[in-house]
């Protein structure tokens, strides 16, 4: 097997700062993460190819360029509070706490987010909070954030989250009418809570489901 460390490097050329993404916070975070530590052990040594892979649960992790293109679509600072929806694997809550003060997660499914916070403890990122519940709804009990990053696509930006974003803050997020692909958006709230959006590029994700969300995965 390849030396990991090596080809985490070789990734972060190749497919993160070659194709664009330069803060230097997430490209830190990129390397003082493990991602093999999040993925299968079977597939430990596909953990620095350029491709999204299943979890379990009819989850995947996200590919790595995409994790790096919604981070740094936030515009984070080291005194960040920011709220992901959709642990997962737990591996872009571990590159969100690599930067940010505080980091709260939900997750829907018990199972992945027990999963999740225990490889996050096993990282030492004690500033990374997971949350199992519907994260259509948020967290309100630790808003207001001054980032929102949502791993799941839905068909549109749920009110709840804009509700907890502070002014000045940014919110990203995969939204499409179908199912199947996605725009991927970074909504700018102001101080006065106008909202302004930008399309980043197209995706394909896994369906929000929640109540601001898909009803469920199959509903078409």
């Amino acid at each position: 097997m390849t030396d990991l460390r090596v080809a985490r490097e070789r990734m972060i050329r190749r497919h993160i700062e070659a194709r664009g993404i330069r803060d230097p916070l997430v490209l830190a975070a990129l390397r003082a993460v493990p991602r093999e530590a999040f993925v299968p052990e079977h597939l430990a040594d596909q953990a620095y190819d350029d491709v999204a892979l299943p979890i379990g649960a009819r989850q995947t992790i996200s590919q790595p360029y995409i994790v790096a293109l919604m981070i740094a679509a936030l515009r984070l600072t080291p005194e960040s509070r920011v709220l992901e929806v959709g642990t997962g694997s737990g591996y872009a809550a571990a590159v969100l706490g690599r930067i940010a003060r505080e980091v709260y997660t939900a997750e829907r499914n018990a199972s992945l987010a027990a999963c999740a916070e225990r490889k996050l403890r096993e990282q030492g990122l004690s500033n990374v909070h997971v949350v199992v519940g519907d994260g259509t709804l948020g967290l309100p009990e630790h808003a207001p954030y001054d980032a929102i990053v949502v791993a799941a696509g839905g068909p549109f930006v749920p009110p709840a989250l804009l509700d907890q974003l502070r002014g000045g803050g940014r919110l990203v997020i995969p939204i499409g009418e179908e199912k199947a692909s996605q725009r991927l958006v970074c909504v700018t709230r102001d101080a006065e809570g106008s909202t302004t959006m930008e399309h980043l590029c197209d995706v394909r994700f896994i369906p929000l489901i929640g109540e601001q969300g898909w009803q469920s995965a199959d509903e078409e």
